[in-house]
């Protein structure tokens, strides 16, 4: 972290109170020190602190009252509770009313820097999605539909991309919004009011595509019957969007990147050298890297353009998304054609849900509108939907529950065609991350003779951690007696996530119920602990 964080110790030992503001004084912090709960509250009504390094015995009024108030107020201030070796359970307490971390006494220096770093750390985390929260509808974002954690990190990429001019490189599957995320990019931008210009890079012939870019003069080319303004002249001052990328010829390659870098550009035939103003935005459904290692994508055109990049998630992978969209279309739809279609039965939500959407978006668009186009009635049932979605039922519906259960199973009828469609596979044996982490932190404690601290070291966590998950545990739940080797918690979790999704066959839908977690948790694991899918 960098800059300095108005601190506030709230200290009644005067001695004790020296070694802090001496500890202190060597990292990133204007401190503060008040002995009294009464001054500390003066304090904090006058001044919006980052961080609060809080004792719980002080003389005029416990540390939990002060905790208390501010967690009341809402303060958007970390609190770091101090508590002496016997006052764990006050500790965990303080942590249930809201404090960030607790320190037991006497720490090092180290310990107390790294408590702070990750207290504040959080906290600048959470403000940051507060503020995200606050600016971003519930489930629609420039023209995209969802409110799936991984579509909520494609909103905040797009916001960040919007008020920079550096290059924007869009992948992601056919059908996955890759113009609309370009198109949000511009909207969001300082550019909005300027053109934004759309060239599909595998619509035109190689012989045609350098003239749809730079424009050419009269007489360049057979057929250049006059002057014409090229999609580089028709962006200026705006945003310029190549869609599918890696399709442009390798020779054409070579003349875009010298207008990326200078800004300027001669028109097929010409001898006149026009100079523009325009952002770059770039999509392709290919792997880029793969294109370069092939040959057939400059290398230094690929470093040029993928400054910034944007990866849209597939439908799959977007939790009830599908659902929101499917709405979304059909009431669309309707609308447009006359028909009287409310809404989707149950069994149809779940086929739609469990199906893989190979065609995305895209696919899921052109299947609503069949369906209206020729069906009618108030409720779309399962008998409306078209190939391939017609021949599987749900046989056993989701019900709701507070814990994530195992997705409903699907079968598949046979086809009216004759061939036997692939079933889908079923849901792997259980990798339950809690059974694991109950595991793990027992089996320490075992072996440290039941010293927190010591394992809290072994498995790389900090004491506070290890109090907070097992005060979580289920009273009467004994270990499973899976975990036979002692390993950190983060590395025993990340190798139970691969095995999961790769016992699910790359599904993240049946590898989160495997794991007991829900999709958009085990997507932010993965981003967290940088996992791929195999």
């Amino acid at each position: 972290m960098t800059g300095r964080h108005p601190l506030l110790l709230v200290e009644d030992n005067p001695s004790i109170a020296r070694v802090y503001l001496e500890y202190l004084r060597r990292g990133p912090y204007d401190t503060l020190h008040c002995e009294t709960g009464k001054a500390a509250l003066a304090a904090l009504a006058e001044y919006n602190y980052a961080a609060v390094l809080l004792d719980i015995e002080l003389p005029d009024m416990s540390g939990m009252e002060i905790l208390k108030w501010i967690t009341q107020r809402r303060l958007n201030v970390a609190v770091v509770v101090i508590t002496a070796h016997g006052s764990i359970n006050i500790a965990v307490e303080a942590m249930r009313e809201g404090a960030s971390d607790f320190l037991v006494k006497p720490f090092a220096p180290e310990r107390l820097f790294v408590t702070l770093d990750n207290a504040l750390e959080r906290m600048n985390l959470r403000r940051i999605v507060d503020t995200f929260d606050s600016s971003v509808d519930s489930d629609q974002f420039c023209g995209f539909v969802g409110n799936s954690l991984a579509m909520r990190g494609v909103y905040r990429i797009v916001d960040i991309a919007a008020q920079s001019k550096a290059p924007v490189f869009i992948t992601g599957e056919s059908g996955t919004g890759k113009e609309l995320a370009a198109e949000a990019v511009h909207l969001r931008s300082p550019r909005k009011d300027k053109p934004f210009i759309a060239l599909n890079c595998a619509a035109f012939p190689k012989d045609l595509i350098e003239s749809e870019v730079f424009g050419h003069v009269k007489g360049a080319f057979t057929g250049a019957v006059a002057d014409r303004e090229g999609a580089g002249s028709r962006a200026d001052g705006g945003t310029l969007f190549f869609d599918e990328i890696c399709e442009m010829d390798i020779g054409l390659q070579a003349k875009l990147l010298r207008f990326i870098q200078t800004g300027t550009f001669q028109k097929v035939g010409g001898t006149q050298t026009q100079k523009v103003d325009v952002r770059f935005i770039s999509a392709t459904n290919r792997d880029p890297l793969k294109e370069v290692e092939a040959g057939r994508f400059r290398e230094d055109l690929y470093y040029r353009l993928y400054v910034m990049p944007l990866l849209l998630p597939p439908i799959r992978e977007r939790e009830d998304d599908v659902l929101l969209i499917a709405r979304r279309f059909l009431a669309e739809y309707s609308r447009e054609e006359g028909r009287a279609f409310t809404r989707f039965s149950p069994e149809t939500e779940s086929i739609l849900l469990h199906y893989a959407w190979p065609g995305n978006v895209r696919q899921l668009q052109n299947v609503v509108r069949q369906i209206v186009l020729l069906n009618d009635g108030d409720i779309v049932v399962p008998s409306m939907l078209p190939a391939p979605l017609s021949h599987i039922r749900p046989s056993v519906m989701p019900a709701p529950m507070p814990a994530p259960a195992a997705p409903s199973i699907v079968t598949i009828a046979p086809a009216s065609n004759g061939h036997s469609p692939v079933a889908e596979p079923a849901t792997p044996t259980s990798f339950s991350l809690s059974e694991l982490e109950r595991d793990l932190i027992e089996l320490a404690l075992e072996q440290c003779g039941g010293n927190v601290l010591q394992a809290a070291a072994r498995l790389e966590i900090s004491p506070s951690t290890l109090y907070r998950k097992r005060e979580q545990f289920p009273p009467h739940e004994k270990p499973s007696g899976r975990v036979r080797e002692l390993k950190p918690l983060a590395l025993a979790e990340s190798e139970t996530i691969r095995a999961a999704i790769a016992a699910s066959g790359g599904n993240i839908s049946r590898a989160a119920a495997a794991l007991g977690v829900n999709p958009s948790t085990l997507y932010r694991k993965m981003q967290s602990k940088t996992l791929s899918q195999p």
